[in-house]
C-alpha cells in the first residue's frame, strides 16, 4: 500500500515508507508515515528530511519510553508526531500501518491538528497535512552508533549498531547487535540482514500484533543465520549499547538456539557464547 491509498487531494502530500532510513528524495513538506519504531533516531531522521509531519510505531513503548522518543523531540524542533500501536498493526510495515494501525501516543503539536488517540493512522496522516511546517532551524545533532569490538577469548568480532541499516558486507561472519526492531520489513525475507552474518540481535518491539516483532527470526533461519531478540522492556530500543549492557534475550530461532542460545539468558553471555 502507499499513497496513493488516501484521497487524491491528499495523495501527494503524505509518503509512506516501510523504514525511515530508506526515504524518497521528495519528502520535505510532507508527512511520513514509516513502519519504523518511533524512538529519537527516527524523529531525527524525519526532521532532518525536512518534513511537515511523521507517524511512527510504538514498538512496545519498552524500556525508558524509548519506543515513542521521536514525540518530545519532535516537540522540541516544533513537528506534530504520532505513533501507532504495536498491536494494532505490523511494526516495519508501513502499509499495513495505514490498514489498520491505531494512534496510541501523540505529541501536543499533532493533537492540536486533530490527532486521537484510537484514530486510524489513516485519518491521523490526513489531519496531520494540516500541521504547520516545523520552523527552519538546524535539525537535532545525532550519530548512529557502529562499533566494532574485540571479545576476549572470541574468534569472532562483535558489531554494534544502532540501526541495522548500518550492516555492511564486512560484517559477514561477524555477530551484530542491533538496536532495530526485529520485524521483517514489508514482509520481505531479502531486508532480515544486510550480510552474511554469523548472528544478529535485534529489539522485540513488544512482539506485537501477529508476533510481527520477532518475524526476522524465521528469515534468518532460513539464511543459516542465528537470530536472537531482545526483551523491549530490557533495554531500549535504538540503542545498540543499551541492548548488550542491559538486553534479555526473550525469543531465538532454531540455529540460535543449536548454538546454545537461550530465553532469559543476558545478551553481554549470549554475545560472548556466540563470538567464541
Amino acid at each position: 500500500m502507499n499513497s496513493s491509498s488516501f484521497s487524491p487531494s491528499l495523495a501527494s502530500s503524505i509518503i509512506v515508507a516501510g523504514s525511515i532510513t530508506k526515504l524518497p528524495p521528495d519528502v520535505a513538506g510532507k508527512v511520513i508515515i514509516s513502519g519504523s519504531h518511533g524512538g529519537t533516531l527516527p524523529g531525527a531522521l524525519a526532521l532532518r528530511a525536512g518534513a511537515r509531519a511523521v507517524v511512527l510505531n510504538d514498538a512496545g513503548v519498552g524500556r525508558d519510553d524509548a519506543g515513542i522518543g521521536s514525540l518530545a523531540l519532535c516537540q522540541q524542533f516544533a513537528m506534530a508526531a504520532a505513533v501507532v500501536s504495536h498491536t494494532s498493526c505490523r511494526v516495519g510495515d508501513a502499509g499495513d500501518m495505514v490498514a489498520r494501525g491505531r494512534i496510541s501516543h501523540a505529541n501536543a503539536l499533532a493533537v492540536a491538528c486533530g490527532v486521537l488517540i484510537g484514530q486510524s493512522c489513516r485519518a491521523a496522516a490526513e489531519a496531520l497535512t494540516h500541521a504547520p511546517l516545523p520552523a527552519r532551524r538546524e535539525p537535532p545533532a545525532f550519530s548512529e552508533l557502529r562499533e566494532v569490538l574485540e571479545i576476549e577469548g572470541g574468534t569472532r568480532q562483535l558489531v554494534l549498531v544502532d540501526s541495522a541499516s548500518m550492516v555492511i558486507p564486512e560484517d559477514a561472519g561477524r555477530v551484530v547487535l542491533t538496536g532495530s526492531h526485529g520485524g521483517l520489513i514489508g514482509g520481505n525475507p531479502k531486508f532480515a540482514i544486510k550480510a552474511p552474518v554469523h548472528a544478529a540481535f535485534y529489539n522485540d518491539a513488544g512482539f506485537g500484533i501477529e508476533d510481527w516483532g520477532i518475524s526476522r527470526l524465521p528469515a534468518l533461519e532460513q539464511q543459516g543465520i542465528a537470530g536472537i531478540t531482545l526483551d523491549h522492556q530490557s533495554c531500549r530500543i535504538g540503542e545498540a549499547r543499551s541492548g548488550y549492557a542491559t538486553g534479555i534475550v526473550s525469543q531465538v530461532n532454531t540455529r540460535a538456539g543449536k548454538l546454545g542460545i537461550a530465553v532469559g539468558q543476558t545478551a553481554a553471555d549470549a554475545v560472548v557464547r556466540l563470538c567464541r
